[in-house]
């Protein structure tokens, strides 16, 4: 096994937790907030696919499909539970995102994810290689409040 096979097995997982996680949940279901301060998970859902889409487009330029007009600017802040998406439209646009980044993850050779990160990402995010491994592990950050928000909605635990 390889990097490469590593990044793309852990990615696999994060969309297996993510969709696990979000099966039984409605559309309203995606504002609740586990406490009052905390995002609900239809800001991070929006989050986790504006982030994909910079992250990988700063390593492989180009690479990712448009996000839809006004998109990013909607999930810059987590102010409101006004004007979000329903489920399954964050459900395929993320799905868009990730089959984008399986994509430049595979036109990239193993060598090049040794390679420096862009300047401005390098203190967290030193590599091309922690850059898409990033995207795994990204999803599964943010799994454990979708977890708090199934317990408050009495869903059954999962994982």
């Amino acid at each position: 096994m390889n990097a490469k096979d590593v990044i793309r097995n852990n990615l696999g997982l994060s969309d297996v937790v993510l969709q696990g996680l979000l099966a039984d949940l409605s559309d309203s279901d995606l504002l609740v907030r586990p406490v009052t301060s905390a995002n609900h998970i239809a800001w991070q859902l929006g989050h986790l696919i504006v982030s994909e889409n910079n992250l990988i487009n700063a390593v492989c330029p180009g690479s990712m499909p448009e996000l839809p007009p006004g998109f990013s600017e909607a999930h810059a802040s987590d102010d409101s539970d006004e004007g979000y998406l329903t489920k399954q439209e964050y459900l395929d646009l993320f799905d868009v995102q990730r089959r984008a980044t399986i994509q430049a993850l595979e036109s990239v050779d193993e060598s090049d994810l040794d390679k420096e990160s862009p300047e401005n990402l390098r203190e967290k995010f030193p590599t091309v290689g922690s850059i898409f491994a990033l995207q795994a592990s990204h999803v599964l950050m943010h799994s454990g409040q979708w977890s708090v928000v199934r317990r408050k909605l009495e869903k059954p635990v999962l994982f």
